[in-house]
């Protein structure tokens, strides 16, 4: 089980060609191959967990399963800072049981397709900074995970300014998207998923 203090931001990505030319050069490489993942986040009833900014999910990835705890966010300006607690599960659907028995129920579902990239000089594994592309039904990010100054410096090597980072979930950011159009929300789910 991993657990640390993860600190992260997300980047609007326009053109993914323009970015993974810049990935290129700058030295990133794939390090885990676009992947479909499909997410559920559990809370109770009363809404405790969301109300303490916290989360509970279950990840599946193939016939992969992590699940994972995160802690309500330290205060910070420009990045996401919270404590993280994660493991990889052997039977992702016993584990399903087990949060429903516990008294947790399905909130909010969301796909998205997941490439990661690791910097420069790094090995595979995702214990140092590392930059995922996700693609999801409300828009394409990156994801940049490690020290901040770290960040600071792949944005900028990317185009970006501290006024893109995006401190906001999926979840929300499709909350805002829903409440945008005018739409009820519901699940964040590809319409026709594609491979």
């Amino acid at each position: 089980m991993k657990h640390r203090h993860e600190t992260e931001i997300k980047l609007p990505v326009k053109d993914f060609k323009d970015i993974r030319r810049l990935l290129t050069e700058q030295g990133f490489r794939p390090i885990v191959a676009r992947h479909f993942e499909s997410n559920i986040l559990f809370d109770f009833s009363d809404l405790r967990l969301r109300k303490l900014r916290c989360l509970v999910r279950l990840r599946y990835m193939g016939d992969q399963a992590l699940l994972t705890y995160k802690g309500t966010p330290l205060r910070s300006r420009d990045y996401k800072i919270r404590p993280e607690f994660e493991s990889m599960v052997d039977d992702g659907h016993r584990v399903h049981e087990i949060l429903l028995h516990l008294g947790l129920k399905e909130m909010f579902s969301y796909e998205k397709y997941r490439t990661i990239y690791a910097p420069r000089g790094r090995r595979d594994g995702l214990d140092g900074p590392h930059l995922v592309y996700d693609e999801t039904p409300v828009g394409n990010y990156i994801e940049l995970e490690g020290p901040q100054r770290w960040i600071d410096e792949v944005a900028r090597q990317l185009g970006y300014k501290r006024k893109d980072y995006i401190k906001e979930s999926y979840a929300s950011l499709y909350r805002q998207k829903c409440q945008d159009e005018g739409k009820t929300p519901g699940n964040m789910l590809f319409r026709k998923r594609d491979s």
